[in-house]
């Protein structure tokens, strides 16, 4: 079994086919390793499932990803987490589940198949917004031994960069509102930003109002 991930994971080419104007980088979704993976899964006779769940840490809720690769006998599986927000406007709570869905399994597929997803979306923040993790080992059925990625909170301050979760959350409202992807360049322009990527956490009001205000002149029309 371990051979076979092997060549899966010396294999796997899974391009960054996805565009994100806020921040200005590409970067693969969950949906682009699932179509890359799955040519190789045919040939190694495998099968990858995924599956997620809430679960209650703390105080707070996270998405549990767990990718399951199989040959029919032995299975090696991988766990990423991804926290709920309490609250994010602009999305519903449907929307704020499947957006941590997606993260988690995107990340759950990634330690699996050894995916570097170093210059993507957490290489554009100048290092202060690379989301830090905690690895510890586990020992689950069949002694094989997987890692948990399980993310650290990090302060935020009045001067600090928007996040990662916010710029996608502002990325997913733009887009599901129909808007142009430039318009963010707009707004950060008139908020005296020279690039999307410079705003900071304290604006992320002052952006949705923008954003919402662009909805009702396109609705006005």
């Amino acid at each position: 079994m371990n051979e076979k991930l092997l060549k899966v994971q010396q294999e796997l080419k899974a391009p960054k086919s996805q565009r994100n104007n806020f921040g200005g980088y590409n970067y693969r979704s969950c949906e682009d390793i699932f179509e890359a993976v799955k040519p190789i899964l045919e040939k190694e006779k495998l099968t990858l499932r995924v599956t997620d769940e809430l679960v209650l840490i703390g105080d707070r809720y996270y998405i549990k990803a767990t990718a399951i690769l199989s040959d029919g006998k032995d299975t090696i599986e991988n766990v990423a987490y991804a926290r709920e927000e309490e609250t994010k406007k602009g999305m519903d709570g449907s929307q704020i589940t499947g957006a941590s869905s997606s993260y988690a399994r995107k990340y759950a597929l990634n330690g699996l198949f050894l995916i570097d997803d170093t210059l993507d979306s957490d290489a554009t923040n100048d290092g202060s917004e690379k989301p830090k993790v905690e690895t510890k080992k586990v020992t689950p059925k069949k002694e094989t031994t997987i890692e948990v990625a399980k993310p650290i909170e990090e302060p935020k301050t009045e001067d600090a960069l928007m996040s990662l979760e916010d710029k996608t959350a502002i990325s997913n409202m733009i887009a599901e509102n129909g808007l142009e992807g430039s318009i963010i360049v707009e707004i950060s322009k008139s908020l005296g930003y020279a690039s999307p990527v410079e705003i900071r956490a304290k604006d992320k009001d002052a952006i949705i109002a923008a954003i919402q205000e662009k909805v009702k002149e396109k609705v006005g029309k």
